[in-house]
């Protein structure tokens, strides 16, 4: 059965892999990374736009999927709150020793806490690890768009995208 954003609404594994703004997995583990899971040629350019930096490009027709230039995008994340699709991670493989930090776009109340111990999901919504609330951003420029970061063990880097909503297991 093939699978994906149109049977799904998630894009499926092969969607995203064939997307020219998906990192192989030796950029993912190279050096603090943005990953954009877009995959449906619809009129929109606000990452673009967003990156000073000029490592993203959707260029015209504004239908085109969105492209990353690895070498030049610096893992600012300015592109992710921006996204309307909030399609826009930021993965940083090397966070720690032990732990990967993934930075998302968070749109529900209440915000976690920096220190918040939650559930981090998969694209899907599934369980996939324990993870820790460092750094959560939500300035008036976001425009309500929360930009959260969590850490987490680095062997799930390729897997969460997310947390579980109103869930905190342990705040410290």
């Amino acid at each position: 059965m093939n699978k994906g954003i149109d049977l799904e609404g998630v894009p499926s594994e092969e969607e995203l892999k064939n997307s020219p703004s998906f990192p192989p997995d030796a950029i993912q583990k190279k050096k603090k990374i943005v990953i954009i899971e877009c995959v449906q040629e619809i009129p929109c350019n606000p990452c673009e736009e967003a990156c000073k930096f000029k490592a993203i490009t959707v260029g015209n027709p504004i239908t085109n999927l969105p492209v990353v230039d690895f070498e030049k995008c610096i893992g600012c994340g300015q592109c992710i709150a921006k996204c309307p699709g909030l399609a826009i991670y930021l993965l940083d493989y090397h966070y720690s020793e032990e732990e990967a930090s993934l930075s998302f776009p968070y749109e529900y109340y209440p915000l976690p806490q920096v220190g918040d111990q939650v559930t981090a999901v998969d694209r899907y919504g599934k369980d996939i690890c324990r993870a820790k609330v460092i750094k959560v951003n939500n300035p008036k420029k976001n425009e309500c768009t929360a930009v959260v970061t969590i850490a987490f063990p680095k062997h799930y880097y390729q897997k969460v995208r997310s947390i579980k909503r109103n869930e905190v297991i342990d705040h410290v």
